[in-house]
């Protein structure tokens, strides 16, 4: 009766870690024939866990949505990490997730062993957020909305601010980049044939329902964060600079931000740094204090202006 019961926990957990599964691999991780699979899935039904199957050869197992929440089998780890992420999670780029993530925390907190309570708790004491400015928040029904369709592949008519006023887009949603300030929907614009970036914050409600299924498209690049990085950094702005720096591209990484540019890596020993902006001053400004002996490889406007700035800092040394 033990071994039964423990197989039943952690067939319930294989089932809540991914959507779908064959009754063969369900079978092999279990150490258990298909029959005994079966049996098993019946008693989680029984117990009041609602488990779809689909027959056929192709046909497999995946818990369904019930009229409450199936208790979370966690590890010490996956606890530990679910506890610290509801703690930043008040400091996040999504509205209206700090009381709903105290009140699962508390919860969570309750139920774990002593040793996790002193991990976590440690954690919690030693922790104080940095605020500043506030991030331009995404509302989280927008962001599951989005995230459904892009899991479903269901076209999406978006209402989004240009420099013309507000349009209507038509898109299909491939996925959702966020950096800490801000969320970013990477989709097709079906009016444009193009690729294109939309800021989550921006897109205007109500958001209308899902569409059309679309078959989705090979992804501009492999490193999606990177295309949707180069993107917001360099596309919208007048100039588009590219700065040959010498230093592994980990090492600037440390000192930039995703959404100021994008990092390429040359060899161990240097990296080109995609960025751009309106102002040349700027430009200047931002490669110079990176900290780093850079080239300028393009635009060439780039070069005076930091000639002029290097001359204004060298009096303001006195060296001239």
């Amino acid at each position: 009766m033990l071994e039964t019961s423990a197989r039943l926990l952690r067939l319930l957990s294989l089932l809540q870690s991914r959507r779908d599964w064959t009754g063969t691999e369900l079978a092999e991780r279990l150490g258990v024939g298909l029959r005994t699979v079966r049996r098993d899935i019946d008693r989680l039904r029984n117990l009041g866990y609602p488990v779809d199957a689909t027959p056929g050869v192709a046909g497999g197992y995946r818990l369904g949505v019930g009229a409450g929440l199936p208790p979370l089998l966690l590890d010490d780890e996956e606890a530990v990490a679910v506890a610290i992420s509801l703690h930043t999670a008040t400091t996040g780029s999504v509205a209206g997730l700090e009381e709903s993530a105290l009140r699962a925390l508390t919860k969570l907190q309750q139920m774990l062993p002593s040793r996790l309570r002193h991990r976590i708790g440690a954690f919690h004491a030693t922790t104080v957020p940095l605020t500043g400015p506030g991030p331009d928040l995404a509302d989280p029904e927008l962001l599951t909305a989005i995230a459904t369709a892009c899991r479903d592949q269901r076209r999406l008519r978006l209402r989004y601010p240009g420099r013309d006023g507000v349009r209507v887009r038509d898109v299909e949603p491939h996925r959702l980049v966020h950096t800490p300030r801000r969320w970013y929907l990477l989709a097709w614009d079906t009016g444009r044939g193009d690729w294109r970036t939309f800021r989550v914050d921006r897109i205007q409600p109500p958001l209308g329902p899902p569409g059309a299924r679309f078959t989705p498209r090979p992804l501009p690049a492999d490193d999606v964060a990177a295309y949707v990085s180069q993107a917001i950094s360099s596309a919208p702005y007048r100039y588009q600079a590219r700065i040959l720096i010498h230093a592994p591209a980990a090492a600037v990484a440390r000192r930039s931000s995703p959404a100021a540019g994008r990092l390429e890596a040359v060899d161990e020993h240097s990296c080109v740094l995609h960025t751009g902006s309106n102002s040349l001053d700027e430009l200047a400004l931002y490669v110079a204090v990176k900290g780093f002996d850079f080239e300028v490889l393009g635009p060439p406007e780039l070069i005076p202006v930091l000639r002029e700035l290097s001359g204004r800092l060298a009096r303001a040394a006195g060296l001239s």
